[in-house]
């Protein structure tokens, strides 16, 4: 019988603060994503991270086109944003992007950057030289190849990127899926954190549950805001299985909170982090 994530998880990965606690003690992470089309999803991972870090990372930075970059930074006066030159994130960007990270305990990479050759390219070379833990997300998911150690990332994908991910398509029988992702956590040599109705965590070593969450959560971002939460723990030098069990928990806990029926859109779960993270 395979384990389910309870709140008990939010005590492993939120510490208590020591009374002398200053910037940097609790994390920067480094967001990479959007496009001259896309946004939203880089400025809700961001948004997320923000939420969590209050009692999470200590700093949120965002690497982004200019367009993206100049548009997040009107989210809030907390972010930090560095606008890129150009429409798209591509090769020229690959030396700002190492620099930029060399300050940060974790990145997100992959909301909003589309997979046009260019971008892929910079990404497969990006997760190719880091060395800090992240979350490869969204379109960074279609830039993995066998020559990148996937070994200290969380990967998050949903039933369509898991195919595109493995070769194997998931069907709806739970335990059917739940072999598939530890599986394909041992071949990959990583963690994978599989979104959906009930969400699937492996290492391969351990594998677990999570069912919190509604069914009003299949909108567009709700993956957006769950790898800003994930990059947060990340960065706050939790282990990769339980900062993927913890943001899984926290985003579909964040969900139920709103209470909504109807027309849930991510952004309703901003506001409902703070409340489930300062639970603990």
């Amino acid at each position: 019988m395979t384990n389910q994530i309870t709140k008990s998880i939010l005590k492993k990965v939120y510490k208590i603060r020591k009374p002398r606690s200053h910037k940097n003690d609790f994390g920067r992470l480094l967001i990479i994503g959007g496009s001259k089309k896309y946004s939203g999803s880089p400025g809700l991972n961001a948004l997320a991270a923000m939420s969590a870090y209050k009692t999470g990372a200590d700093v949120v930075e965002v690497a982004a086109p200019k367009r993206t970059a100049d548009i997040i930074a009107k989210f809030s006066p907390d972010l930090i944003t560095y606008p890129l030159k150009g429409n798209y994130i591509e090769n020229k960007h690959l030396k700002k992007l190492l620099e930029l990270s060399k300050n940060k305990t974790a990145f997100v990479i992959g909301g909003g950057m589309e997979q046009n050759k260019k971008t892929l390219s910079v990404m497969k070379a990006y997760l190719k030289k880091i060395k800090i833990p992240g979350v490869i997300d969204a379109d960074a998911i279609y830039a993995l190849d066998k020559k990148i150690n996937l070994e200290n990332f969380v990967l998050t994908p949903h039933a369509h990127e898991f195919y595109i991910l493995t070769g194997k398509k998931l069907n709806a029988n739970l335990k059917s899926r739940i072999k598939k992702v530890k599986q394909a956590a041992g071949k990959l040599n990583t963690t994978i954190l599989l979104k959906g109705h009930v969400d699937i965590i492996s290492d391969k070593k351990q594998t677990v549950i999570n069912k919190t969450g509604t069914p009003y959560m299949t909108k567009a971002g709700t993956g957006d805001v769950l790898a800003g939460i994930l990059g947060s723990l990340l960065a706050q030098k939790n282990s990769l299985f339980d900062s993927a069990c913890a943001a899984a928990y926290i985003n579909g806990k964040a969900g139920e909170s709103t209470k909504r029926k109807t027309s849930l859109v991510a952004t309703d779960l901003l506001n409902e982090i703070t409340k489930v993270v300062d639970k603990v």
